[in-house]
């Protein structure tokens, strides 16, 4: 099937910060069956995309990774995504970053050197390309914070955010997490339930997590949960007009609590539950820290 017979072609515009995951997000697409080339700069991703909306084009889904690199050429990425929508297409925009301590780390792990450290520290170099790419961030539709992702964690982030890319319709991802290991910096709204009382100093429930029934009966049964999920989907399905009509139809909300083991992964699920009901939504949930000691 190509795009020109029953669909539009959404391009999906890969890029983000050196290190952040950007190569591994590119053999995530292509698994997903995307015709996927790297390393574009910004005019030849023109060029592909006018390519691949041809009559003949074998292409149905396309994705291009494109990073700082691109700077030497003429042109910039912010100006080809707006002749990308005069052509009458909604290029989908990924973004990928972690934070700097992750970054240097991995750089030094494959002993290279940072595309803008220009011979000064590795940090300096992190800093001109957040700098340089904060309006490509500033359009994003969706931010992943690699920082604490494995390559599993990644794709079923990526898989997550994207589903088919749907037209017509909003996706919001929940996504559980403990505060001891740092709130998700990709996450729109931040949610706190340590209010809640913690089953892990029940004994009979410790071992369990807020998958579990037990565990998930105990947290949404206390008397202040049901009232705060209540208020929340109130609250957010208030709001999904106004993100909609600003061009925001990815939205991440993050639910915390200490560990990310009990708590907060059960009011993740019933609330994820509860916006499934709603027309015109996709909903997914994340577990980030459900494995994590």
């Amino acid at each position: 099937m190509t795009q020109h017979q029953d669909q539009p072609l959404h391009p999906v515009i890969i890029t983000g910060l050196s290190g952040g995951g950007l190569s591994t997000a590119a053999k995530i697409f292509e698994d997903k069956g995307y015709f996927v080339s790297q390393n574009l700069p910004p005019q030849l991703i023109l060029e592909l995309v006018g390519m691949s909306t041809a009559k003949d084009s074998p292409v149905s889904r396309l994705a291009v990774v494109t990073d700082v690199r691109a700077r030497k050429f003429n042109g910039s990425l912010m100006n080809t995504i707006s002749e990308i929508k005069k052509l009458g297409f909604a290029p989908f925009i990924l973004y990928l970053e972690a934070r700097d301590d992750v970054l240097i780390r991995r750089f030094d792990s494959v002993r290279r050197t940072h595309p803008l450290q220009d011979g000064d520290t590795l940090q300096h170099g992190i800093e001109r390309e957040r700098e340089a790419l904060e309006p490509v961030r500033d359009i994003a539709d969706v931010i992943i914070d690699t920082t604490n992702q494995s390559v599993h964690d990644l794709r079923r982030s990526i898989e997550a955010s994207i589903g088919e890319l749907a037209t017509g319709k909003q996706h919001v991802t929940l996504e559980s997490f403990g505060f001891k290991h740092g709130s998700p910096r990709d996450a729109d709204i931040v949610l706190d339930v340590r209010f809640l009382p913690n089953p892990y100093w029940v004994p009979e429930l410790r071992e369990f997590r807020g998958v579990d029934k037990p565990v998930s009966d105990y947290v949404l049964s206390r008397e202040d949960a049901e009232p705060f999920i209540d208020n929340f989907v109130r609250l957010l399905s208030s709001t999904l007009e106004g993100y909609q009509h600003e061009g925001k139809d990815f939205i991440t909300v993050g639910v915390g609590c200490t560990g990310g083991h009990h708590r907060s992964v059960a009011v993740a699920e019933e609330i994820g539950r509860r916006l499934q009901q709603k027309p015109r939504l996709e909903v997914n949930v994340l577990h980030r820290d459900l494995c994590r000691n």
